[in-house]
């Protein structure tokens, strides 16, 4: 009898997040992206100060290529990142679900 009431309440928890849109999937992923940007860049730039600024954020799909395969849908996000006389843009993948997210290399390194 124990065992169902976690079971129930993931059930309900995983119907819960089935519930969101795309809109605030994307939005409550936005920290963890603009802080893995960020530590990309700290890194990168040597610069522990640098500071991150979400610049823009989509829902992207992968295409399917059968009837039977299910697009996996990611939060994409370009995150600006500048600290230490040095700004960086930083393209941001976030795997709904929570499975995490990879910062790519930066797109237009601008050295000031």
């Amino acid at each position: 009898m124990s065992v169902r009431l976690p079971l129930v309440a993931f059930a309900v928890a995983v119907a819960a997040a089935g519930c969101q849109s795309q809109s605030q999937q994307v939005e409550s992923m936005t920290g963890i992206a603009a802080h893995t940007a960020q530590r990309r860049a700290a890194f990168e730039m040597n610069c522990p100060a640098a500071t991150a600024n979400v610049l823009s954020q989509e829902m992207i799909q992968t295409p399917t290529y059968g009837i039977r395969d299910f697009p996996v849908q990611r939060a994409e996000y370009t995150v600006g990142v500048a600290g230490c006389g040095q700004r960086a843009t930083y393209l941001v993948i976030c795997a709904v679900d929570g499975t995490g997210c990879f910062a790519g290399g930066t797109r237009n390194e601008i050295r000031q």
